[in-house]
């Protein structure tokens, strides 16, 4: 993939730009509960390739555009183990004011498991982050522009049918690896964001994410007032939507808290309810992630 690059040499070098850095406030928190809130009652269930599935998809796409940028929905058709399905990702896309062209991609899955013994709202695991990337855009859009691209995307089939495969899983995020790939855009960094809603809240960092990330995650977090809150785990591997990015040679890093109830066992059941989930938390999350994002731009 030559026309996706990775982080330049002088990441860490201040921008001198006119855009102030991002501040994610309480009130994006609440926005940002009160999205994902909505999401779980009015879009549940949103198994992918289903009718309910793009019906969940045109509620991001509505939703997303209140922040006042224009929203797309990017449909797509893929294979599954049960033949081509219909996908759609929700996109928004954030110019920036930089020549090189560069872009900042954050990642959100929105579907639920149809593997699910059990019948699951998916609150926490997809409704809690799609609430962030809401309140994100948000905070996005009246700060900036910004010095990079940033896209924003809701993707779509991030859950497998079957069992996680070449053609069964992360639909979304691999379609849209292929799309950068088609439109020759260089990505800088790829971020996704999974099951951070959790009340009892620990970001994880997994082993399967770009060094200096890492390292970067690490510094936001401090720079937060979040330094406990957040552990890079090189023991722990997870695939997740960051991956296709990884596979592509892109920089990408996953925050992701996968410790839900006691030993994990909230995960794809019924339990994973928006009781589980607290506006306290997010508002954590949103600000790590607003930090990072400031140091990715700013350099600091």
């Amino acid at each position: 993939m030559s026309r996706i690059v990775g982080i330049a040499a002088g990441v860490l070098a201040a921008w001198t730009a006119g855009a102030a850095p991002l501040a994610f406030t309480k009130d994006d928190a609440k926005s940002a509960y009160e999205a994902a809130s909505a999401f779980v009652k009015e879009c549940t269930p949103r198994h992918a390739g289903t009718l309910r599935g793009r019906l969940a998809a045109n509620w991001l796409l509505d939703r997303a555009s209140w922040c006042g940028a224009d929203a797309s929905l990017d449909a797509f058709r893929d294979t599954t183990p049960f033949g081509e399905r219909a996908f759609a990702n929700v996109v928004i896309e954030f110019p920036g004011t930089k020549t090189n062209g560069h872009w900042i991609v954050l990642m959100s899955h929105f579907d639920t498991p149809s593997t699910a013994t059990q019948p699951c709202a998916g609150a926490n695991d997809g409704a809690s982050t799609s609430g962030l990337l809401i309140a994100l855009a948000d905070a996005i859009h009246r700060t900036g522009p910004h010095p990079d691209n940033i896209a924003l995307v809701w993707t779509d089939g991030e859950e497998c049918a079957k069992a996680y495969g070449p053609t069964d899983g992360f639909h979304g995020s691999r379609h849209l690896v292929d799309k950068f790939r088609e439109q020759g855009r260089s990505v800088k960094t790829a971020i996704c964001l999974d099951m951070l809603g959790d009340k009892d809240l620990h970001v994880i960092v997994p082993a399967n994410t770009t060094a200096i990330l890492k390292k970067l995650a690490l510094q936001a977090a401090e720079k937060a007032g979040l330094k406990g809150l957040v552990k890079v785990d090189e023991s722990l591997v997870v695939t997740d939507d960051h991956s296709a990015f990884l596979s592509a040679g892109c920089p990408a890093i996953n925050f992701i808290d996968f410790d839900y109830g006691p030993g994990n066992a909230w995960w794809h059941t019924s339990e994973d309810t928006m009781d589980k989930v607290s506006e306290e938390s997010l508002f954590a999350s949103g600000r790590l992630v607003a930090a990072f994002l400031n140091i990715l731009l700013y350099g600091k």
